[in-house]
């Protein structure tokens, strides 16, 4: 008798099934470390784009559902195939309401890993009360800024002396801001310009309309404009009261107009006026060039609790562009011409994810 009661109420972890879907954005928007990448609308997003393979898992019990993991098998030239939560995000991996359920979600996507021989699992957590135990990656970092009203003067007062004279700079230029536009092809083709100056593959055009169209009020298209030239723009996600800039890319013929300052101004500024209180500058890698531009917006500096679980690789994988094995074929990629990067970039960009 006893037995059956303990079976009845044990934690089982199951994949996600057609007709979960409400139940499980429900789950993520009721949680407090949710977030867009861990939304159906991703999911959608980058399986039809990409045409990775979802493995959704849920941890639950009487059916009630105590834990998530979005996750998807993804095969690279360079990873081997992978499971990755999620591709393409900087914050992902399990959400739990139960230490039990966590813990019985993690010894099961360890099994579930062996049976499928994967090469690792990585989990991009935004939290350390996300991990569930496996190796700690320490490399990336990210930046938010606690909003308060929306007013220039002060936000200039709050910021560090090189910034607040860079936002000055820009707020002599005549630039216009506009939001909410649905031109995702014009983002596309001024997103892919910047990445070729970066040396990194460009994503689909789709990929943008996909997000614009799934997530609907909260993925926001921002163009900033100096007469009829756009001088830089970005992909904004509004979600739980926070404002993140997730894509972005700024002309460089404006830098001496410090278009970027004026762009992240703007945000910060119609963010408070729209009732958000936080700004997310978004994850950067220690060491890397963004790094010191974001830290110097009186921002708050947190470590990403990235994971991974390496199940037939034996030593953990970096396929980021600060990887010397990269360096060449970042220099070559930045002297191609502009139209091979855009046609190439689609294919290469997927290796990556």
């Amino acid at each position: 008798m006893q037995a059956g009661v303990s079976a009845v109420n044990e934690w089982r972890v199951r994949e996600f099934t057609p007709g979960d879907e409400l139940a499980w954005d429900r789950f993520v928007r009721a949680h407090h470390r949710g977030s867009p990448f861990h939304l159906m609308a991703w999911r959608r997003c980058l399986q039809e784009t990409f045409g990775y393979l979802p493995k959704y898992l849920i941890a639950e019990r009487a059916g009630a559902w105590g834990a998530v993991l979005p996750l998807f098998e993804c095969r690279g030239w360079f990873s081997g195939k992978a499971w990755i939560s999620t591709p393409f995000a900087v914050y992902g991996g399990a959400l739990s309401v139960d230490p039990d359920a966590a813990a019985t979600l993690a010894a099961d996507l360890r099994r579930r890993a062996a049976a499928a021989e994967v090469q690792f699992v990585d989990l991009r957590n935004g939290w350390e009360d996300q991990r569930l135990g496996f190796t700690p990656v320490d490399r990336y970092v990210t930046f938010t800024q606690a909003l308060q009203c929306p007013d220039q003067e002060q936000l200039l007062a709050e910021l560090p002396k090189k910034t607040r004279n860079m936002v000055r700079k820009a707020l002599k230029t005549p630039f216009r801001a506009e939001r909410g536009g649905r031109d995702w092809a014009r983002f596309a083709q001024f997103h892919g310009q910047t990445l070729r100056r970066l040396g990194t593959p460009s994503f689909p055009d789709h990929h943008f309309r996909r997000i614009v169209d799934y997530f609907g009020g909260e993925a926001e298209l921002f163009e900033l404009w100096h007469g009829d030239q756009l001088a830089a723009a970005s992909l904004n996600f509004i979600y739980a009261g926070s404002a993140h800039i997730y894509y972005a890319g700024a002309d460089p013929r404006f830098n001496s107009l410090a278009a970027n300052y004026a762009m992240y101004n703007d945000h910060l500024l119609n963010a408070a006026a729209r009732g958000l209180t936080e700004f997310d500058f978004g994850r950067c890698k220690l060491g890397a060039g963004t790094f010191e531009f974001k830290k110097h917006w009186a921002t708050q500096m947190r470590a990403l609790p990235y994971e991974m679980l390496l199940v037939k690789r034996t030593a953990l994988p970096d396929l980021t562009p600060k990887n010397p094995k990269f360096s060449l074929a970042i220099e070559i990629w930045r002297r191609l011409p502009l139209w091979l990067t855009r046609r190439l970039g689609p294919v290469l960009v997927k290796q990556f994810p």
